[in-house]
C-alpha cells in the first residue's frame, strides 16, 4: 500500500498550531505521514524560516505516531500548495485560516482560489481545536447538484475511521420536480451510508436554497459538529447570496467548525485513487 500523506501549510501563527493538531489526529487515525510546508516571499527569509520550521516540526512530533517531514518554498501560496501536494503525493491538505483577516491564509476569494487549484481534498480550520476522538459528527449539506454526491466517499471513510456519525441536511423545496430530485439525492446518500454501516441522520432545512447556508451553519453549531463537508461549486452554486459564495460563508462560519472542501471531479486533477483513504 502507498503511504498516506497530509500536507500542512503553516505560517507560525496560532492557526498553524490548530491545523497541525487536526493533521495529527487525522494522521494517527489513517497512519499518515505529515509534510509541513512554509512559504517565504524572498531568499533573505529562508534561513530564519528553516530554523523555525525545524523547531515547529520537533514540537509537533512529540505526540504524533507517524513521520513528519518539512520543506520551504520561495514563492506564493496560490501556486505552491498544490504543486507540493502533487510532488509529495499528498492525499489531503489541512490548512489553517485567519478568518476574515490575516497575511497568508485568509478566507473568501483567496482561500477558495487555493482550494480550486488543489487536486486533493482540503480541510480548512480556524482556531477551534479538534476533539481527542477526532471528527465524531460530520455535517453533509446535500442539495440539488449531482456533484455533491462525490463527497460521500471521503465522508464515509472519515466517519468509519473515527467511528463517527454523518448528518445529512437538505434545503426545503416547494417545487414538486425539485423536491423529488432532492428526495432521490437523499435516498442515494442514505443507501450509500447504510451499505457501509455508517450511522447517519437526515434533516430537511426550514428554508429553500436561497437561505440554506445559514441553516447549515446553525444546524452544525446546534449539534456541535466537528466537520462540515462541502463541494466547491463556486459559480455553479444555487446558494450564492449577493456575490458572497456559499463556500465562503461556510468556511468563515462563526462557530469555527472545520470545513472539508472538495472540487468536482471535472475541475480536479484526477489521480488513480482520488481520495486514497
Amino acid at each position: 500500500m502507498s503511504t498516506h500523506r497530509i500536507l500542512v501549510p503553516i505560517d507560525f501563527t496560532p492557526v498553524s498550531d490548530t491545523a497541525i493538531n487536526h493533521a495529527k489526529a487525522v494522521g494517527n487515525a489513517f497512519r499518515s505521514e505529515i509534510h509541513l510546508l512554509h512559504i517565504v516571499g524572498q531568499k533573505s527569509e529562508f534561513s530564519e524560516a528553516k530554523e523555525r520550521l525545524l523547531a515547529f516540526s520537533k514540537a509537533a512530533q512529540a505526540d504524533f505516531d507517524g513521520k513528519i517531514t518539512t520543506s520551504i518554498r520561495i514563492g506564493n501560496v496560490f501556486d505552491d500548495i498544490d504543486d507540493v501536494s502533487v510532488e509529495k503525493e499528498a492525499n489531503l491538505v489541512i490548512m489553517g485560516t485567519h478568518g476574515l483577516k490575516g497575511m497568508q491564509f485568509i478566507t473568501g476569494g483567496r482561500a477558495l482560489k487555493i482550494v480550486r487549484q488543489c487536486s486533493v481534498p482540503v480541510i480548512i480550520t480556524q482556531n477551534r481545536a479538534i476533539r481527542p476522538s477526532g471528527y465524531d459528527d460530520i455535517v453533509v449539506p446535500l442539495d440539488l447538484h449531482q456533484d455533491t454526491k462525490q463527497k460521500l466517499a471521503i465522508v464515509s471513510e472519515m466517519a468509519a475511521y473515527f467511528k463517527g456519525r454523518v448528518h445529512i441536511i437538505s434545503p426545503a423545496e416547494e417545487d414538486e420536480f425539485l423536491a423529488n430530485q432532492l428526495r432521490r439525492n437523499i435516498e442515494f446518500a442514505s443507501d450509500y451510508f447504510e451499505e457501509r454501516d455508517i450511522q447517519y441522520t437526515t434533516k430537511i432545512s426550514e428554508h429553500s436554497s436561497g437561505a440554506f447556508v445559514k441553516d447549515v451553519i446553525r444546524y452544525a453549531a446546534s449539534i456541535e459538529a466537528d466537520l462540515i463537508s462541502i463541494m466547491n461549486l463556486h459559480e455553479k452554486s444555487l446558494m450564492g447570496i449577493f456575490g458572497q459564495s456559499y463556500e465562503q460563508q461556510i468556511i468563515t462560519n462563526e462557530a469555527e467548525i472545520p470545513v472539508l472542501v472538495l472540487n468536482p471531479f471535472e475541475t480536479r486533477i484526477i489521480r488513480q485513487t482520488p481520495f486514497s483513504f
